[in-house]
């Protein structure tokens, strides 16, 4: 299978927006027309609960919406940590060598004394005498001697061939330590090798001694291990080929402890030892082997092996003693017979050594010197050879057992497969050799165990296997994909595969030219480097950063892959000065940025995952380096950038806005503090350059998605570094005392729009001068003059900062040097050395001051990660934090109008005439200390109302007489140097959160589909078993309370809401606090704040994705909307997303009284109030998709969205009057009406339960219930006078045919469709002698007829039918 169909087939699910599960819970697959723009899913399929036969098809598709929404990796706790990206240390720097070393020096020592036998052996005869497959006697001793020493040179010297070798036959003590001395001083500090052949001298001694001879070979001379060691140094490695060995062994471990305990400075810690046998043995005399078995073992692997094979196998009838030296071919040749036997040999050795020796003793043995790696896999061999001979060679490091490991079948049957074609080649040298299957069938083993293998079971024991075979071009496609596979199973089969030594390979494969090996390349630098960012430095050494680059620029790969091409490249330039110049060299910019160009936006062939990487590739090419920022502004970056912003795909516009962000310069020291040079066109070009970034980040400052409104707070921040001193000096006129009838006549700043869109941009929290609450309306509404600044430094309602509609009183910030009480802005420098604030142009004023109000945006964002991101740029520009303390009601009396909640009234608080504006605004998340103005005036005092309604805000004033006169202004040129403030402007997450993405299975799908496709399919078979019922039941009362609930809510409870699938009631109050509830066991599950600071209650709770796991919307009253998540354990909620569901409001109203629903058939959410229109924001983007006008000058009581047909929404307004909306449709509303007579607000207002679009029940305050059909709208066809004027609230089941009102006179009624009455319920007095309260919210369980009503008086009561059994 071509690894292009493997990554079409397994990866298409892995995009930006990681497949919603739905497609496999449904069975049904993403719509292609909308994938790229969402995946917004309608299953066209039958559910699997077609069965209830009274339900049709299509019904169950209606009344089961398919559309899952909040399921993406970017929901699993942004709030609470975000996933990191490549890393740079942990398990990471196991895989790499510490340090790579190579034995540069080998000394071989030979004491043979051929012909003399040592006093202690006795021989047998026959008796082994071969010396390095060389018979002694077969010549005269001395060139004997010599021969058997350029044999044993030669044999080393295939497997290091660089090293110096020094050869040392039958040496004196004298000549030995010149030797060692002579080797350790060439090596320097490499490691050198000493190999000892001690078959003609008598056996180590117990004391750890081995012998040499006299000048005159009359006598053997004793020479301790201790001195070799004090010659030779560290690092070492030792070969001692002689009887009784591991005497020598001994010694030198007892040495090491010695050594470890005493204080030496002879070091055991890089000293390797080799010993043919134990210290009681003696050496093979067998005249089947070698008298020096051993040293065959560690220096002719393959002849030995091949050799006592032959002796044992049913070939040894076929083939003659001489054969095996007549097998054709070079030993690093892999097409001949020998390469292959050999390269099978160190795949079969590689691989006992990796899956028996722990991972760190691997590294070192067996990839730390390549000689030292050679000889412990020919050591591996040796020990499965003279164990058959009852000898036992040793080492150290100590090594387990392995001449029993499994892998040495594997090698008999290869060595027996190749030996069999031997006879054939010996007659025709010129027949082809028929390669050996292993290496085929070990890659099928591997592919068994990746099918059935995982992170919890034993490790594939092939990988070393599939390291070799990258060597061979005939296996080395599948082998890449198959170790891609691997790869993908996670971060540890990365690591795993990085121990076993993969990297040196796959780096030298990017020199390869063959086309299809790219893809599965790209795939697996894609899995390494998100493990692993250090590798960078080596893919830029060696020029791979090229491979790449080609690869992202080719048309012909997938999307998919050529996003992974973009990743690998981002992390090259991560923090890389020497990767972003060569980047830079290599046209990256521009083949970036044609890519984006390519990219037609909101196109659905175009991949979400290439444009987010694309995007942060180049974010990361600039960030911190101005040649790269300067090539991408000449690029006309920003202009390519500016479509991204409204992709349906958060990531992308997250990524997007980082990479905008990065273009801007947090500027130089000089041009930070404003005493840089005066007009530079350089400077102009930039800044105006930067304001229009800075203009197209503020589309989104109030994205839907916290990803994206985070990247735009870190953009912002550094905008206001580079930008401090305008910043600052918007934020001084601000801070100017003024006539508050000026004041009074600035224009709204809710007038303030976006260039490009029709809505106002600025934040709901900024509210116009001329909508300031009445409870500070007398602190600003004092004197009578009309001071104005003109050009001299005072403020005229003609300046730019006036007619913009910036200046409403807000205190952005003050430095009370800057000021006088006549508001005079001091145009020199002060003499204290303050800095001057040099006004910026007019032109730049609206933007700078349209920035001021986005920083107030984020500040006051419903996410505390964002909100806290917002009051750090404010920081920057000198509004400073100040501790709130959250106002919230326990007990005893409510705040009354007309007390403070701030400090007492002391003339410190001079500035709160000033300030308060703002500071309501922003209701107790920022707080500033009061600056020193002039002393205070009695009438800000009087009359002084409320200033927060959601916290207490402490000042800190200063005192005229504090020793420190005018302590620290907050808008002064002193503090930190430029170094230490630059370290905390706020840093980007989504380049680290969005590598995350690659360390996730990529072409697997995850484990849990079966499980959710279960719950899934259960819980629809219930629905649909319970709608039937609803829908075919007759309710005649519904008076029979099953539960009642005193939820402790001193405000009483505002919202109220059923699980479906669960005994649970979920109840809010005015100070958001959420509450839930098992009414069968009557047991408090879980209590937790919707935020810190609560305004004016909860106007909505909704369940989102309720057949799959659903998630609490809790919609405050300020627009505010939170999603929730395992809210049902206690302590354990998590806040999914947070965002503003309103943009700006009228400026006549004090609140926005919002009122939103949610639809998940369409996935919208729909919200309004105070506005003039109606918000339409798609939950699975995250955005803001449509702004329709209300078509009403009346605002928005009621909303209510269909839950059957997608995209149908009523609404009712405070006049009365009711309109349907249809969003499909070209023209709206689709329907107006009014059919309430007197002109009382729409209390509340749904859907008749059924199929049918077209009836709408609307009740009004006046206590009036309306039952209209929209293909009439002229008229109600019934009405149904409920109430008398106190009606507070409707509920309209979603399948049964009833209907439920409450009102202010502790009364609910209940209705059919009819409009008969089928109970009332009337509170009857409590053991405490009181009526309970006016009812203040009703709602229906969505499956079951059940009612659950809310009072104010904090008691919650559920109602079912008399015939009501708990599940």
């Amino acid at each position: 299978m071509a690894l292009g169909d493997l990554m079409a087939s397994r990866f298409s699910q892995s995009t930006v927006s990681v497949s919603n599960h739905l497609d496999e819970c449904s069975g049904t697959g993403a719509d292609d027309g909308d994938f790229g723009s969402g995946s917004r899913r309608e299953s066209d399929g039958a559910s699997s609960s077609s069965n209830v036969t009274a339900v049709t098809t299509m019904t169950c598709m209606a009344y089961l919406p398919q559309t899952v929404v909040f399921c993406e990796l970017r929901h699993e706790g942004f709030e609470d940590s975000l996933p990191s990206g490549p890393s740079e240390s942990g398990p990471v720097s196991k895989w790499r060598p510490k340090d790579r070393m190579k034995t540069s020096c080998v000394a071989l020592v030979l004491c043979l004394n051929i012909s003399v036998d040592p006093p202690d052996v006795i021989k047998i005869s026959p008796c082994a005498r071969m010396e390095c497959w060389i018979d002694p006697f077969s010549m005269a001793a001395p060139k004997a001697l010599e021969t058997i020493g350029k044999a044993l040179h030669s044999q080393y010297e295939r497997w290091q061939p660089r090293a110096r070798y020094k050869l040392q036959l039958d040496p004196t003590v004298d000549e030995v330590k010149k030797l060692c001395n002579t080797c350790r001083k060439s090596a320097r500090s490499e490691r050198v090798l000493f190999h000892y052949n001690g078959h003609g001298v008598p056996k180590p001694t117990a004391n750890g001694e081995i012998w040499l001879f006299n000048k005159s070979y009359t006598q053997y001379i004793p020479l301790p291990v201790s001195d070799l060691d004090s010659w030779l140094k560290t690092p070492s490695i030792y070969v001692f080929d002689c009887s009784a060995a591991g005497m020598i062994v001994s010694a030198f471990t007892e040495r090491q402890d010695w050594n470890s305990s005493g204080s030496s400075s002879s070091s055991m810690k890089d000293c390797i030892l080799l010993a043919a046998c134990e210290a009681h043995e003696t050496l093979p005399q067998s005249a089947e082997f070698p008298a020096d078995v051993f040293t065959a073992c560690l220096t002719t692997p393959i002849k030995m092996a091949l050799q006592w094979f032959c002796t044992r196998s049913l070939l040894r009838d076929s083939l003659k003693p001489g054969d095996i030296d007549k097998i054709p071919g070079r030993q690093n040749d892999r097409k001949t017979l020998r390469g292959e036997l050999n390269w099978i040999f160190t795949a079969v050795t590689d691989t006992i050594a990796w899956n028996v020796l722990p991972h760190d003793l691997f590294q070192r043995l067996f990839r730390q010197d390549l000689l030292v790696a050679s000889l412990f896999r020919n050591f591996l061999l040796a020990e499965r050879i003279m164990r058959a001979a009852n000898c036992s060679p040793v080492s150290f490091p100590v090594l387990p057992s392995t001449h029993q490991h499994h892998m040495w079948d594997a090698w008999d049957m290869a060595a027996e497969i190749c030996l069999s074609q031997l006879k054939s080649l010996i007659d025709e040298p010129n027949a082809d050799f028929q390669p050996s299957p292993f290496f085929t069938e070990q890659l099928t083993a591997f592919e068994v165990w990746l099918d059935h293998g995982s992170e919890h079971k034993k490790p594939p024991e092939q990988l070393p296997i599939v390291l070799q075979v990258l060597l061979s071009q005939s296996h080395r496609f599948r082998a890449l994909v198959l170790l891609g596979r691997f790869l993908d199973m996670g971060p540890w089969a990365v690591d795993l595969a990085l121990s076993v030594g993969i990297f040196p390979y796959v780096l030298k494969l990017l020199q390869t030219t063959a086309t299809e090996l790219r893809q599965i390349l790209v795939f697996i630098w894609t899995k390494i480097l998100a493990l692993d960012k250090s590798c960078q430095v080596d893919l830029v050494k060696d020029g791979g950063h090229i491979y790449f680059i080609k690869f992202l620029d080719s048309m012909d790969a997938y999307p998919e892959q050529r996003a992974m091409a973009a990743f690998v490249l981002a992390v090259i330039v991560d923090g890389n000065r020497r990767g972003q110049e060569a980047c830079i060299q290599a046209n990256l910019i521009h083949v970036c940025l044609r890519h984006l160009q390519l990219a037609n936006p909101h196109d659905t062939q175009t991949e979400p995952l290439l444009l987010q990487w694309l995007c942060l590739c180049l974010g990361k090419l600039w960030e911190d380096f101005p040649e790269a920022q300067t090539i991408g502004l000449q690029a006309d970056a920003p202009a390519i950038f500016a479509p991204l912003l409204s992709e349906p795909q958060p990531e992308v516009r997250a990524s997007t806005v980082f990479a905008l962000g990065t273009l801007l310069d947090v500027g130089s020291d000089t041009f930070r503090d404003g005493v840089g040079s005066d007009g530079d066109c350089d400077d102009d070009e930039k800044n105006k350059t930067e304001l229009n970034i800075v203009k197209s980040l503020l589309k989104v400052v109030s994205d839907g998605s916290p990803l994206v409104r985070a990247e735009v707070a870190v953009a912002l921040a550094r905008f206001a570094f580079g930008h401090n001193k305008h910043l600052k000096s918007i934020a001084a006129a601000y801070w100017k005392p003024q006539s508050n009838s000026l004041l009074n006549s600035l224009p709204s700043l809710a007038t303030i729009r976006s260039p490009s869109s029709g809505y106002t941009n600025t934040s709901q929290y900024l509210q116009p001068a001329s909508a300031i609450p009445s409870q500070i309306g007398p602190v600003l509404r004092v004197g009578s003059d009309n001071t104005a600044v003109g050009r001299d430094g005072r403020v005229s309602t003609s300046s730019p900062l006036a007619s913009s509609g910036i200046m409403h009183g807000s205190p952005l910030s003050d430095d009370s040097s800057h000021h006088s009480d006549s508001g005079i802005l001091s145009r020199d420098g002060a003499s204290n050395g303050v800095i001057n604030f040099s006004r910026p142009r007019s032109l730049d004023t609206t933007m700078y001051s349209e920035c001021v109000l986005a920083m107030y945006t984020l500040a006051k964002d419903p996410s505390p990660h964002i909100a806290s991101l917002g009051r750090r740029v404010l920081s920057i520009i000198g509004i400073e934090q100040v501790v709130t303390k959250a106002l919230r009601y326990s007990g005893g009396s409510s705040v009354r109008q007309g007390e403070t909640t701030g400090a007492s009234p002391t003339p410190s608080l001079s500035g709160l005439g000033r300030s308060s504006s703002w500071l309501d605004m922003n209701a107790g998340h920022l707080t500033f200390r009061t600056p020193p103005v002039s002393p205070p005036r009695p009438n800000y005092l009087t009359g002084m109302r409320r200033v927060c309604s959601g916290g207490s805000l402490e000042f800190r004033p200063h005192h005229l007489n504090s020793p420190d006169g005018l302590a620290v202004p907050l808008l002064g040129s002193g503090g930190a140097s430029g170094t230490s403030e630059r370290s905390l402007l706020p840093q980007s997450t989504i380049y680290h959160w969005s590598c995350g993405h690659f360390s996730r299975p990529l072409l697997t799908t995850a484990d849990d589909n079966d499980e959710i496709l279960v719950r899934r399919e259960d819980r629809e078979k219930f629905a649909l078993d319970r709608i039937a019922k609803c829908q075919h039941s007759s309710v005649s009362k519904l008076n029979n309370q099953i539960a009642i609930w005193d939820t402790k809510f001193e405000m009483g409870t505002k919202a109220a809401l059923l699980q479906p699938f669960s005994p649970v009631v979920i109840a809010a109050d005015n100070f958001e606090r959420i509450r839930i509830w098992n009414y069968d066991d009557a047991k408090l599950l879980n209590s937790f704040d919707n935020h810190d600071f609560p305004d004016k209650g909860i106007s909505k709770l909704c369940l989102v994705n309720e057949l799959d796991g659903s998630l609490l919307l809790v919609a405050s009253s300020d627009a505010n909307v939170r999603i929730w998540k395992d809210y049902t354990s206690k302590g354990k909620q998590k806040l999914v997303t947070a965002f503003s569901s309103i943009q700006g409001h009228r400026p006549s109203v004090r609140s926005v009284n919002a009122v939103v629903d949610w639809q998940q058939q369409s996935g919208y959410l729909y919200a309004s109030g105070e506005i003039s229109s109606i918000m339409l924001w798609d939950l699975d983007k995250e955005q803001l998709v449509s702004s329709i006008s209300s078509s009403s000058e009346s605002s928005i009581s009621a909303l209510s969205a269909s839950q059957v047909h997608g995209g149908q929404f009523a609404a009712g307004y405070a006049d009365g009057s009711v309109r349907l909306f249809d969003i499909r449709a070209a023209d709206m509303p689709v329907c107006t009406t009014r059919p309430h007579t007197r002109v009382e607000r729409v209390a509340g207002i749904g859907f008749q339960p059924g199929l049918d679009p077209s009836k709408i029940v609307s009740a009004s305050q006046a206590g009036d219930i309306q039952f209209l059909d929209i293909r009439n709208p002229s008229n109600a066809y019934l009405t149904i006078d409920a109430h008398r004027g106190s009606l507070t609230a409707l509920a309209v089941h979603r399948h049964a045919p009833i209907i439920a009102s409450g009102s202010a006179k502790q009364i609910i009624k209940v209705f059919n469709l009819e409009g008969e009455q089928l109970s009332i319920i009337r509170y009857h007095p409590t053991f405490m002698a009181q009526k309970i309260g006016a009812v203040s919210c009703l709602t229906f369980h969505p499956y079951r007829v059940l009612l659950a009503a809310g009072a104010t008086d904090a008691c919650v009561s559920i109602y079912a039918e008399d015939g009501y059994q708990t599940r």
